[in-house]
């Protein structure tokens, strides 16, 4: 039936539809459409050509071929452990995590065979090497600290195989029970050791509190005092002064005078009859009536 029909077509038929045929089939494996997410590394007799970004990418049939396709997507390896020691000799279990994504892909395919497993490795040793490096307690509160040590060495370590490490985290730092429990006993006795302190300062703010408010009233006695003694002077002063102006006989008239209305409150009294003045009353009536005169 086929030599029929390539009988019919006869030889120069024959030969156009072949040469059809095979410029199609150049053009199928002379292009090549790269997805967004993925790069192609393309071999010309086993060695690297060029490296095919995203879009229509033209190759040469039958001398290049697609030897790989590397995906240029963020990764994340798988979640590992790994002990450690700490430079005050703690033994701990780091949980680690790193994302990491390929920039360079002739470098990743022809200088590492298994990316993953050499990130794990490289990853686990940095961290080992780190942890010797700080006390269990730094490890602790240094942790972010610790992650962008970590981030950069192995970003270094890596960047021969045409690799980026995005992220590098420590997912969780766990210790043996022996070593949790004396951690636990140190916490309650540095919790202890702070309450003493908090007791004890509160205990030494409430002396200086009473301290404060004995001096404030000492303070307050010695002032009123002091003003009394003021007022008193003032006074003194006042009746010298007067006595200095008036004279002595007008200070002895005030005082008769004032002797006389004493005497004359005592008689207005409700059932008074009688009245025992004092031997010197008469004098000082006496001595009133006649500066009364006098100054009359």
């Amino acid at each position: 039936m086929l030599e029929d029909i390539l009988g019919g077509l006869g030889g120069g038929s024959v030969f156009t539809i072949a040469i059809a045929l095979f410029l199609i089939l150049c053009i199928y494996l002379g292009i090549r459409i790269v997805p967004q997410s993925e790069k192609y590394v393309v071999e010309r007799f086993g060695r690297l050509r060029s490296v095919l970004g995203p879009g229509i990418n033209f190759i040469v049939p039958f001398l290049d071929r697609v030897a790989h396709k590397i995906s240029v997507l963020e990764r994340q390896l798988p979640n590992a452990e790994q002990d450690a020691i700490t430079k005050d000799n703690v033994l701990v279990k780091i949980d680690t995590s790193v994302f990491y994504r390929i920039v360079e892909p002739a470098k990743t395919v022809y200088r590492i065979r298994n990316v993953d497993a050499a990130i794990a490795t490289t990853v686990a040793g940095i961290v080992r090497a780190e942890m010797g490096k700080m006390d269990l307690d730094e490890v602790q509160s240094n942790r972010s600290a610790m992650i962008g040590q970590i981030k950069s060495q192995v970003e270094s370590a890596v960047n021969d195989w045409g690799i980026e490490v995005t992220r590098a985290e420590i997912l969780d730092v766990n210790l043996d029970q022996a070593t949790r429990e004396a951690m636990m006993q140190q916490l309650n006795a540095e919790r202890e050791r702070r309450a003493a302190v908090t007791r004890a300062e509160g205990e030494r703010r409430a002396v200086e509190l009473s301290a404060d408010a004995e001096l404030y009233a000492a303070k307050q006695v010695a002032e009123a005092r002091r003003v009394t003694a003021d007022a008193e002077a003032y006074a003194t002063g006042v009746v010298a002064e007067a006595i200095a102006k008036g004279g002595l006989e007008a200070v002895q008239y005030n005082i008769a005078l004032e002797q006389v209305k004493g005497i004359a409150t005592l008689a207005a009294g409700a059932g008074s009859s009688t009245i025992i003045v004092p031997a010197d009353a008469a004098d000082a009536f006496g001595k009133a009536f006649q500066m009364l005169k006098g100054r009359s």
